[in-house]
């Protein structure tokens, strides 16, 4: 779904930045464990969800890439994923340049408080960066076999099954990588194993019920795109 002169459409270029807006703020936020108190009390995480800060920001990466998926393709959706898990080594790059250099005497943020908000831990970027790639190409993989299987009429259905899988393996990855095993490898502070299980708990349950409550906002934004360049809700728009 191009314009007539092979330019990308608004709808490509704002799912594109909608994914890598996300994609950053979760690669920056990630450190940072938010705690939210629930009314009722769940088995293994009590009357109180953890999870780190990336959740909502990360979550939203899977609404765009769906969304992108259905419109321009599997391959499409899997080259913007790959670029930008590239496009994670220039974030970290550009931001551990300007930590390392020089900071003015008149500064209003100093050296070490820039260090300690921006600069994400090494086994956080590790598990993040793992996690991203298994569980970001599963979704753009597992979003296509169900339409394959069920037809393009039921989007409800792929974008929940394959957010909802998707998420859970990035859920396991990062949680695992970040705060259990690579600080078990190579030193550094060990969670509890209550810990990790609430930590994988309180991410999940927020990332599902965000791909169950985006779904008519999938449906949405696809129709709007679709209607836009004039495409039937079943057609086609890129090759798969």
């Amino acid at each position: 779904m191009t314009a007539s002169n092979g330019t990308p459409t608004i709808a490509q270029v704002t799912l594109i930045g909608v994914f890598v807006t996300g994609l950053v703020t979760a690669q920056l936020t990630a450190s940072k464990i938010l705690a939210f108190s629930i009314p009722l009390s769940l088995p293994l995480t009590g009357d109180e969800l953890l999870m780190p800060g990336a959740a909502l920001a990360y979550a939203l990466t899977y609404f765009a890439s769906d969304c992108y998926t259905e419109l321009y393709g599997k391959r499409a959706g899997q080259v913007v994923v790959n670029v930008a898990f590239a496009m994670n080594f220039v974030v970290l790059a550009l931001v551990w340049s300007t930590a390392a250099a020089p900071v003015a005497s008149n500064s209003v943020v100093g050296a070490a408080a820039f260090e300690n908000v921006l600069m994400p831990a090494s086994y956080v970027v590790l598990g993040s960066l793992l996690a991203y790639l298994v569980s970001q190409n599963w979704d753009v993989w597992f979003f296509h076999r169900i339409r394959e299987a069920t037809g393009r009429e039921k989007l409800w259905l792929r974008n929940i099954l394959s957010t909802g899988t998707s998420q859970a393996i990035d859920t396991v990855i990062f949680v695992s990588v970040a705060f259990l095993i690579a600080p078990a490898l190579f030193g550094g502070f060990v969670m509890s194993d209550e810990a990790i299980i609430g930590l994988i708990i309180g991410q999940y349950l927020l990332k599902l019920a965000i791909a169950v409550v985006d779904t008519p906002v999938v449906y949405a934004v696809v129709r709007a795109a679709r209607s836009r360049a004039g495409m039937g809700a079943g057609s086609a728009v890129a090759a798969e």
